[in-house]
């Protein structure tokens, strides 16, 4: 805050906001987390992911917990539902978030023990349940990475109505199959082709280059697994249905690892269009990649310096809506570039933009984007690339600066 304000005064005012007892990450996030959820017709994806807020090695707050290999930081894990439309990419908002803070894992501990305490992977259903079962004519469907693929999880999608897209762990667990039991390994080798796609894609050791793709599909049994919490046992759920879609490379350059997804999903796969919706359904869940990086890169939530935990979750609260709405700035600049820039955000902002761009005219919300970063330090030059977040954050406070300064004179002046 040293850097957004300009007296001491209103330093200390800030400190004393987030040191308020009421102010918590909660109160501050959850009116946007429900807002968001209030959806009355449609299909909505909700992209969940977990990332580390990290502190610093070194930071003395009071209250944080270990982070990295081998404990090389002090903070807390924040896992978030960002909830998208599917067709359009539209950025919806935030439809729940939990924070979390790390335990070491007992030495030596059992398997019986460890399903009955608090386990890190609960954070995934905490979620689930903290979002709820959607709306009459509303349809959820949870896109998640491997950190989900767990039978306490698509039980609790299962029981808040949630359709899912999860990418499968474990390949080595034990399923059924056409009334076998087999791993999920010796399944995929058994299902049928549904169909062929060729990929283009660019990786870091190769660059780009052009896959072969084979999608195959069938439906499973997951039994739930031998070691059970008190919940699960209690529940009393003993199999899942769903459906596999495995996505192979075939006939991959030498020296080239063959790209491989397994995704494990309710949603139909019986035919290959069917499979392909749900494999641009899960193409979709970098986004939320997105908004962690707006959240530390743009916002620098990581760079915050209060003393206490209460008091670094409640900025983190504060920066999360602010981090969705830099987000959705920018997809909205590159989904409908040409929409008016006044439906997207607030006409003052877009006359005070202009005012210090020299009075360049913005129209589009493309050109409010642009002309954003380039209050922030980007050139706006054809070979600059795009604007990153760094440069879209700086130019959010100077505006913010701006129109606060035009507001104190009004109350002086006007």
């Amino acid at each position: 805050y040293k850097r957004q304000t300009e007296k001491w005064a209103d330093l200390k005012a800030a400190y004393r906001l987030i040191d308020n007892d009421k102010v918590t990450f909660d109160a501050i996030a959850s009116p946007h987390w429900q807002a968001t959820r209030q959806q009355t017709a449609g299909t909505y994806l909700i992209a969940c992911d977990t990332t580390e807020v990290n502190f610093g090695w070194d930071n003395e707050a009071t209250g944080l917990g270990p982070l990295g290999q081998g404990d090389t930081g002090r903070g807390f894990l924040l896992h978030s539902g960002l909830m998208i439309q599917p067709e359009t990419e539209e950025v919806i908002g935030l439809a729940g978030q939990k924070i979390r803070y790390r335990q070491p894992a007992p030495k030596k501990e059992s398997a019986t023990k460890r399903m009955a305490r608090d386990r890190e992977s609960l954070v995934w259903g905490q979620l689930i349940d903290q979002i709820g079962p959607p709306a009459q004519g509303v349809r959820f469907i949870d896109v998640c990475d491997r950190g989900a693929d767990n039978f306490e999880v698509y039980c609790k999608l299962l029981l808040n109505r949630h359709d899912w897209i999860v990418r499968a762990a474990r390949l080595n667990r034990k399923i059924q199959y056409q009334g076998q039991s087999m791993t999920l390994s010796d399944c995929l080798d058994k299902l049928p082709l549904a169909g062929t796609y060729q990929l283009s894609y660019r990786s870091a050791e190769h660059g780009w280059r052009k896959a072969n793709i084979e999608v195959r599909q069938g439906t499973i049994l997951m039994p739930a697994p031998r070691h059970q919490s008190p919940w699960l046992r209690e529940l009393g759920i003993t199999t899942i249905a769903m459906n596999v879609i495995e996505v192979r490379e075939v006939k991959a350059p030498q020296g080239v690892e063959p790209l491989q997804w397994v995704l494990l999903t309710s949603l139909p796969a019986s035919t290959f269009d069917e499979s392909w919706t749900a494999i641009e359904y899960y193409e979709k869940r970098p986004i939320v990649e997105e908004f962690h990086k707006g959240l530390k890169t743009g916002c620098r939530v990581e760079e915050r310096q209060y003393e206490t935990s209460e008091r670094l979750e409640a900025i983190t609260g504060l920066l999360s809506v602010t981090a969705v709405r830099l987000l959705q700035l920018r997809s909205a600049s590159r989904l409908t570039p040409d929409r008016a820039a006044r439906e997207v955000v607030p006409s003052h902002w877009v006359t005070m933009l202009s005012c210090l761009r020299g009075g360049r005219e913005i129209a589009t919300v493309l050109d409010f984007y642009r002309q954003l970063a380039g209050l922030g330090g980007h050139m706006l030059r054809k070979g600059d690339g795009k604007p990153g977040w760094m440069t879209l954050w700086r130019g959010f406070e100077k505006l913010h600066v701006a129109l606060r300064a035009v507001r104190q004179y009004r109350k002086k002046c006007g």
